[in-house]
């Protein structure tokens, strides 16, 4: 399987905007890239290296921003019953898929939805 390079340019930015958020860490359980903050997963980045298509699983309470992620090409609920808590995984390879952008201000909500208020806090200030 070969690595889109738009998807992975894409996947790129949002991982570095991720781990660039307060307090934000990333850890590889189960062979995954996932970014962490306080020990709780905020964004699911699946793995970079052309075994599985890219994509990014975040959790979006906010129903507008839910829906809109939904209606993205290939998005779909989050598998393991995530789905029922506002998780949606978005495959980044899909012709029409989220910019990076876009992307990152949805992370950025999962994250809020995630984080402690000092980080919060911190991310206020900036």
């Amino acid at each position: 399987m070969t690595v889109d390079r738009n998807a992975l340019r894409k996947w790129e930015k949002v991982r570095e905007f991720a781990l660039g958020l307060p307090g934000a860490t990333e850890e590889f359980p189960w062979g995954e890239t996932v970014a962490k903050v306080d020990r709780k997963v905020f964004v699911f980045l699946g793995v970079d290296d052309g075994s599985h298509p890219l994509g990014v699983t975040l959790k979006l309470a906010e129903e507008t921003a839910h829906a809109h992620a939904l209606a993205a090409p290939g998005a779909e609920p989050a598998g393991y019953g995530l789905g029922r808590s506002g998780w949606v995984s978005l495959p980044l390879e899909e012709k029409g898929a989220p910019g990076a952008e876009l992307l990152c201000d949805w992370v950025e909500e999962s994250y809020r939805t995630i984080a402690p208020r000092r980080f919060i806090a911190e991310l206020e200030t900036r």
